[in-house]
């Protein structure tokens, strides 16, 4: 994903697209994240951790991260870049 990117499209759960600013970028290890909130509601404090990964289709795909321990990491290392 290219670091200039300052938002995306995304479809929920339910199909419906929703444009989400991006907060961050960042890499831990060979993994990366982006952190990502709702176009409508950018004032909330409430993110969303996204995982980058190879689509199907060799493109690039986000998923929310769902393992407690990576979720951890993740959020360790975005606390460490904005709480500095």
């Amino acid at each position: 994903m290219e670091n200039d990117v300052s938002s995306l499209m995304l479809e929920d759960e339910k199909g419906d697209k929703v444009k989400f600013q991006v907060v961050t970028k960042f890499d831990i290890e060979d993994r990366e994240y982006i952190i990502v909130v709702p176009e409508e509601n950018e004032d909330s404090k409430e993110a969303i951790v996204l995982k980058i990964v190879e689509g199907e289709d060799g493109r690039e795909a986000f998923i929310t991260v769902e393992d407690d321990e990576e979720f951890n990491q993740v959020s360790e290392v975005y606390e460490a870049l904005f709480n500095d």
